[in-house]
């Protein structure tokens, strides 16, 4: 058991990656609970694109945090042409690229506007199969935000199922954060998870989270390695973003370009709140 994990009261337990070995971090055992039914609420393959740059109407995505809080050291930009979305036998390629005069531009997509329309559920599961680019200096996510208006900012819960940072090639972060316009207000846990190094970049993986009245549980490849308390302030839908962004403090002078990050597919299936001692997390049976 490492330091880190006395430090936060964590158990360790080793679960196989594909080909190789990955060490999780998981919580303590908690009490049986029962399967609970689940509906398919998001089925994207990206067998095309459904992208619009703000507003959602016939598009699926908007190409931009719908509280204009895009991040990071390459500008999102819309769709288009020349933008950074393309879709080729099932996949969707977000591709991050230096134009000629040293400029970054990158993509985002959010199942969400600033209306507060879009596609997401309360409790269920949410889950992405990516690719991680290669590369110090990228960024890429897998996030949930909260489905409501963007004036109604206090007490939004944001889920970071995946956190990949490019030049720690053998680890990724999740985390849990509660926002308020009172920064005194907020909170946040976060975990770090070792992986064999290069394992996001070699091959695909999934990426999930389950939302219940009681936990949010993390999982990969539909192995759990961390669980918090569900958030009281969470009481309402949440939906799913991902992006390729570059930086975060960290130097983006040797980053490729281009760099792509590969999504084979984005879930989400929702279900009731269930019974007093919860449903069995995770993907659907």
């Amino acid at each position: 058991m490492n330091r880190w994990a006395v430090a936060c009261g964590v158990t360790l337990s080793i679960v196989a990656l594909g080909s190789a070995t990955l060490l999780l971090s998981v919580a303590a055992p908690e009490p049986p609970a029962v399967r609970c039914d689940t509906r398919l609420v998001l089925d994207e393959p990206f067998d095309e694109l459904s992208v619009a740059s703000n507003k959602l109407g016939p598009a699926r995505w908007t190409a931009h945090t719908p509280w204009s809080g895009d991040f990071g050291d390459a500008q999102f930009i819309d769709p288009g042409t020349d933008g950074p979305f393309s879709v080729a036998n099932g996949l969707l390629s977000i591709t991050a690229r230096k134009d000629a005069a040293g400029k970054w531009t990158s993509g985002l997509l959010a199942a969400a506007d600033a209306s507060g329309a879009g596609t997401g559920t309360q409790y269920g599961y949410f889950e992405a199969r990516m690719k991680m680019p290669p590369g110090p200096g990228t960024w890429p996510a897998f996030w949930l935000a909260a489905l409501k208006p963007v004036t109604e900012s206090d007490g939004n819960v944001e889920i970071d199922v995946i956190e990949y940072y490019g030049q720690f090639t053998s680890a990724f972060r999740s985390a849990l954060h509660v926002w308020f316009t009172d920064k005194a207000k907020y909170r946040a846990e976060g975990t770090k998870v070792d992986v064999p190094d290069h394992s996001l970049v070699d091959e695909f993986h999934t990426y999930g989270v389950d939302i219940s009245p009681q936990a949010i549980v993390y999982f990969i490849d539909g192995k759990e390695f961390w669980r918090q308390p569900t958030p009281p302030e969470l009481t309402y839908k949440m939906y799913p973003l991902v992006n390729l962004a570059l930086g975060s403090g960290w130097p983006i002078d040797k980053t490729p370009s281009p760099s792509v990050l590969l999504v084979d597919y984005i879930r989400v299936y929702g279900r009731e709140a269930g019974p007093p001692e919860g449903c069995i997390p995770g993907p659907p049976a």
